[in-house]
């Protein structure tokens, strides 16, 4: 059964970065999209980044130029570096492998804990 540990949420002030990791456990074949997905508060579960076969990227745009998503296939991780925060990027962060190309399709995995990211004004 794969399971996913999501980790490296705080709180940040405006303006300032944090990194996200994920790592997969339980895996027995290459996954080739991997996906940063959030909720926050009183919304729905969206997607904010997506990475194919460890190199093609895509960004929601109101991420776009301030997150970087990168994998490490070997270590079963996938990492979020995110700057220049924003108060509506408060949420909980989540990975998961997507099933399409959007989150209709749903994904392919159980949902982890996720990890909070807390972004003061």
């Amino acid at each position: 059964q794969v399971q996913f540990v999501e980790s490296g949420g705080d709180l940040v002030q405006a303006g300032g970065s944090l990194r996200l990791s994920c790592k997969a456990s339980g895996i027995t074949h290459k996954i080739v999209d991997r996906a940063w997905y959030r909720q926050g508060p009183g919304k729905q579960r969206e997607e904010v980044a997506r990475i194919q076969d460890g190199r093609r990227t895509f960004y929601s745009d109101s991420v776009k130029g301030r997150f970087t998503i990168s994998a490490d296939n070997a270590e079963n991780t996938v990492a979020l570096q995110m700057t220049n925060l924003k108060p509506e990027d408060t949420a909980v962060y989540y990975c998961n492998a997507p099933r399409g190309i959007n989150l209709r399709q749903g994904v392919w995995f159980s949902w982890g804990q996720g990890t909070q990211v807390t972004v003061s004004s």
